[in-house]
């Protein structure tokens, strides 16, 4: 029986496949993208659904899926730098960067079959892009260590949390982008920005992506970090991480807060193998594999997919008497770059803080 460590295995199972998702984002694995494969790029977190459900298809279609995990704004970006080439076929992502990659012209609209049973409001009129896994942002506490967790923003200014926070950047995580969307849905956009400022004295650095700070968490390295809801939950049941998913009031006479933030699902313009990539996406929207999602703990994209079993029934507990806000992905789209250049000159301005850590040091 093989006893290996936890924390060790999670530690493989999450920065392995990050660093020859790296390693292909530098040019150094072209085998990725040979002829007889399809390119998958993703936001991290679905790994476990990922390793569940692809097996199958490629069996059934005699095609590798390859698979390149990064932050949300980091794989968007890779495919924009690429879009005279493209090296994907079918990328995963959470908003505003999927709305993003559709307003610059990555993204084939493609009308899959398995897209009807996807709300009106989930997901792009022409095709362009639809939610495959529904979820929540949220924030994470190691509840071994914190014994008392923060319940409104301002708690997360007490001295107890100094050099303990950490959240990933706006510019290449969606998750990270969720703390402003969050922030400056509930205070307004100056005192958003002023409260973290404030924040800044408190965090330790800044991660690319989002999946790194679960580890972290877990290593007591820091206290508080942001998230989302499937990710946390899905570390903490399947990675053996000790982490605990939180939601944040605006104030203490408030109710905690949050809003959907899903993994969405396009299929890449001119793709070099872009038959296979509509039938990936057929096949991940389809009612074998949205029935697994709440293994994971996600929220299935399809109405007509029930979220259930004893995970989803977690992710109904965790997301009780939370209030949800809603978006305007339009909004955020048009104040999106303006929000990550004031986060760069006013929030980290000239502290040379980290804001790109990449791995636990």
């Amino acid at each position: 029986m093989n006893h290996q460590n936890p924390l060790r295995a999670d530690f493989a199972r999450k920065f392995l496949p990050m660093l020859a998702a790296a390693m292909m984002l530098e040019g150094f694995a072209l085998s990725a993208h040979a002829a007889d494969a399809v390119v998958l790029y993703t936001a991290d977190g679905l790994e476990n659904l990922y390793r569940d459900v692809l097996p199958a298809f490629e069996k059934k279609e005699g095609v590798k899926v390859n698979i390149v995990t990064a932050g949300s704004g980091e794989v968007v970006n890779r495919a924009n730098v690429e879009k005279d080439s493209p090296k994907a076929d079918v990328i995963v992502t959470l908003p505003p960067f999927i709305q993003q990659a559709a307003q610059n012209g990555l993204l084939q609209p493609y009308q899959s079959v398995n897209y009807k049973n996807v709300p009106t409001i989930a997901k792009a009129p022409d095709g362009a892009w639809a939610t495959f896994v529904n979820n929540y942002f949220s924030f994470a506490i190691n509840p071994e260590v914190v014994k008392n967790p923060p319940k409104t923003f301002a708690d997360l200014l007490h001295p107890d949390y100094s050099g303990k926070v950490a959240y990933s950047n706006p510019a290449t995580a969606g998750d990270g982008m969720a703390v402003i969307i969050l922030t400056t849905s509930l205070m307004g956009e100056d005192k958003a920005f002023d409260y973290l400022k404030k924040l800044e004295q408190s965090a330790r650095f800044h991660t690319k992506g989002t999946g790194y700070l679960d580890v972290l968490l877990s290593r007591n390295e820091i206290a508080v970090a942001n998230g989302d809801l499937q990710m946390d939950l899905d570390d903490a049941a399947n990675g053996g991480l000790s982490l605990k998913p939180i939601f944040l009031a605006a104030d203490a006479s408030g109710h905690p807060t949050t809003f959907q933030l899903p993994y969405a699902i396009g299929l890449i313009k001119s793709g070099p193998n872009q038959a296979e990539g509509k039938k990936l996406i057929d096949y991940l929207m389809s009612t074998e594999v949205q029935s697994k999602v709440p293994d994971i703990f996600g929220i299935p994209g399809r109405t007509d997919v029930a979220l259930a079993g004893k995970n989803g029934e977690a992710v109904k507990q965790a997301i009780a008497g939370v209030k949800l806000v809603s978006v305007d992905w339009n909004h955020v789209m048009a104040k999106k770059a303006d929000w990550t250049t004031r986060w760069k000159n006013e929030v980290i301005g000239s502290s040379g803080k980290q804001t790109e850590v990449v791995k636990p040091q």
